[in-house]
C-alpha cells in the first residue's frame, strides 16, 4: 500500500513539473509607445508615474519606446539632432527618460529602445542627409526615391510608402546606424534591449514577387552605392542587364543579404556589449511578402539566432485573417520567438472585437502580444487586460 501510494505521489509530481515550469514562463505583453503619442509620457514626472501605474494596472511588462525616429534622437545623443530630447527635458525640469527607466526597472517592467532604422520618415533635413545628401537613398527601377514628390502615370497603378528610405546596401548606412545604436546601449544601460523597425526596403502595394516582375510594380534597391558594389562583384548592372531567372535570383539575394547583414552587426554590436541585452524586430507578417518585396528575411533572422524574437505587425480588423498569419509565422521560431502585434488604433470604440481577437492570438500560443498603441489603450482595454492571466482561455 506504502509503495502504491509513494508510486502515486511520484507520478502527481512529475506530471506537476512542466505545469509549473510553464505557469512561471509566463509570455510577454507589451505595448509600443510612439513619439507622436498623445499622451506626454515623457514631458513631465507625473506622466512618467502614471505610464508606470497604467502598464502595471494591465500588467504590460515591457514598453517599446521610440529612442530614435525620422533621423531624430529622442534620447542624449552627441551624435544626433536631439532638440525633441531637449524639449522633453526642458518642459519635465528632469531627465524623464532616466527616470522611467529606472521606475520601470523597479517595477520589473522591461524598457526596449525602439529604433526606426532605415525610415527617415519625411524628414528632408535629418542630419545624415546633410551630410551625405540624396546619394544614401534607396531608389525605385525608375531612379525615384519612395517618397512622392511628383506622380506619374505610374502612380494609377500601385501605392508608395512615401517616406524617405535608406539604402541598406550602402556601407555609409551601415556605419551610422551602428554609431547610433552604440550611442544608445552605452548611455542608457538599464535598457533590455533594441527594437528595431524599419529594417526592410520600401514595401509598395500591390506588392511583386521579385525583381524579375519590376514591369509591372515597383521595386528598390537601386541606390547608386549598391548598384556600384553589385555591378562590382558579378558583372551584372541591374538597371540594364537582368535578363534570366538566375540574374535576377542573384539581384534579389544580394538584397535580401544587405538587409541582413544590417541586422547581423547591430546585434553583434548589441550583444558585445551585453549577452543579456535583446534585439527584437517588428516585421512584415507575411512572410512571403517580407521575404520577396520587402527583402525582409525574419524567418531566417530567427532560424541563424541573430534576433532574439521578432513582433509581426498584424494589424487587422479581419480576426480570421489575423488567426491564419500568426498560425502560418508560428512555423518560423527558428532559435527565437514571435510576438503578435495588435493594433488597438483600428478597434477604437469597438471593444467587443478587440476581446474576440485577443482571445483568438492568446489561444495560438504567440510567446507575446503588444498592442500599438499607448494612445489607444482605454480605461476599459486596461481594466480587462488587469483581469485576465496570460493564458490560454
Amino acid at each position: 500500500m506504502k509503495k502504491r501510494i509513494l508510486i502515486l505521489l511520484f507520478l502527481f509530481l512529475s506530471a506537476g513539473m512542466p505545469f509549473c515550469a510553464r505557469a512561471q514562463e509566463e509570455p510577454a505583453r507589451g505595448v509600443w509607445i510612439s513619439v507622436f503619442s498623445a499622451r506626454d509620457v515623457l514631458y513631465s514626472k507625473e506622466d512618467v508615474d502614471k505610464l508606470i501605474t497604467r502598464c502595471k494596472k494591465a500588467k504590460i511588462n515591457e514598453i517599446y519606446l521610440q529612442f530614435f525616429q525620422s533621423g531624430n534622437a529622442y534620447y542624449d545623443s552627441k551624435v544626433c539632432d536631439k532638440k525633441k530630447y531637449d524639449e522633453m527635458v526642458k518642459a519635465a525640469g528632469m531627465d524623464t527618460l532616466d527616470l522611467l527607466l529606472r521606475e520601470a526597472q523597479e517595477n520589473k517592467i522591461k524598457v526596449f529602445a525602439w529604433v526606426n532604422v532605415l525610415s527617415l520618415g519625411r524628414n528632408d533635413q535629418a542630419d545624415i542627409l546633410k551630410k551625405y545628401g540624396n546619394s544614401i537613398l534607396t531608389l525605385d527601377q525608375y531612379k525615384r526615391t519612395s517618397r512622392i514628390e511628383s506622380k506619374t502615370e505610374l502612380d494609377k497603378y500601385y501605392l508608395r510608402e512615401n517616406q524617405i528610405f535608406l539604402e541598406p546596401g550602402d556601407p555609409r548606412i551601415t556605419e551610422y546606424m551602428l554609431t547610433v545604436i552604440n550611442e544608445i546601449v552605452n548611455r542608457y544601460p538599464l535598457i533590455s534591449g533594441v527594437h528595431l523597425d524599419y529594417i526592410r526596403y520600401p514595401s509598395p502595394v500591390p506588392f511583386i514577387p521579385g525583381s524579375r516582375f519590376k514591369k509591372f510594380g515597383l521595386t528598390y534597391g537601386y541606390g547608386p552605392e549598391n548598384l556600384r558594389r553589385f555591378t562590382e562583384k558579378t558583372g551584372i548592372n541591374p538597371l540594364q542587364t537582368l535578363n534570366n531567372e538566375d540574374e535576377y535570383l542573384a539581384w534579389d539575394n544580394w538584397k535580401r543579404q544587405q538587409v541582413t547583414e544590417l541586422v547581423r552587426k547591430i546585434s553583434s554590436l548589441v550583444k558585445l556589449k551585453s549577452a543579456d541585452l535583446e534585439i527584437s524586430c517588428a516585421v512584415i507578417p507575411l512572410t512571403e511578402r517580407a521575404y520577396a518585396n520587402a527583402f525582409q528575411d525574419w524567418s531566417d533572422w530567427l532560424e541563424e539566432g541573430i534576433v532574439d524574437y521578432v513582433v509581426l505587425m498584424s494589424y487587422t480588423k479581419d480576426n480570421q485573417f489575423i488567426k491564419e498569419v500568426i498560425k502560418s509565422a508560428l512555423g518560423n521560431r527558428g532559435k527565437g520567438r514571435i510576438y503578435a502585434g495588435i493594433g488597438l488604433f483600428l478597434m477604437k470604440n469597438i471593444p467587443d472585437l478587440f476581446f474576440n481577437q485577443y482571445r483568438i492570438v492568446t489561444d495560438l500560443s504567440v510567446d507575446g502580444i503588444v498592442f500599438f498603441s499607448i494612445d489607444d489603450l482605454d480605461d476599459g482595454i486596461v481594466d480587462f487586460l488587469g483581469s485576465k492571466p496570460y493564458v490560454k482561455s
